[in-house]
């Protein structure tokens, strides 16, 4: 019997069996595919659902860790006062400036509104269902989350999402099959 995925299952088979696992863990640095969406192409594929799982959830895992790094450098550099503004009359920026644009404070509250209406846990693990987790965690770290509880939740959530996904991916690739 033929099934729908036949094609990619052989296109797949042809790459060497070290390299699936690291295509997986690309796939899954990218937003919107991540590591669900990664895994789930790999238990597709014929990887076995663990080492699918696995390797999605560390290229999601270590492009959010990257964009957690470089979120926390950029606040702190847009934070950190400059040499100027010390040594002038001029105010030193602080956390709520008053010369954002109407737009920007807005978003500012609205951010700052959803952390404190949900939490970091809630809003970590609620995300993903519309945002890819890059964005979420970059979110929170600019609206002033500390980093070491932005990436344990994101983690939470990549963990729990991707395996979701994976026992899913596995059960309905498990009934087409038979």
């Amino acid at each position: 019997m033929s099934t729908p995925y036949e094609g990619f299952h052989d296109f797949v088979a042809g790459v060497p069996d070290l390299l699936q696992p690291i295509l997986v863990a690309a796939a899954g640095t990218v937003p919107y595919i991540e590591g669900e969406g990664s895994a789930a192409f790999g238990v597709i594929a014929g990887l076995n659902p663990l080492v699918a799982g696995l390797a999605g959830v560390t290229g999601n895992l270590a492009s959010v860790v990257l964009v957690i790094l470089l979120s926390s450098r950029v606040r702190a550099a847009a934070h950190r006062p400059s040499v100027e503004a010390a040594d002038s009359t001029t105010p030193v920026i602080t956390d709520e400036r008053d010369d954002d644009p109407p737009k920007t404070a807005k978003r500012r509250q609205r951010v700052r509104g959803w952390v404190v209406r949900f939490g970091v846990p809630g809003a970590s693990l609620l995300a993903p269902i519309a945002l890819p987790t890059q964005l979420t965690a970059a979110t929170l770290v600019a609206a002033g989350v500390g980093k070491g509880w932005v990436l344990l939740w994101q983690a939470v959530a990549i963990v729990l999402w991707t395996g979701l996904v994976v026992a899913a991916a596995t059960g309905i690739l498990a009934a087409i099959t038979g």
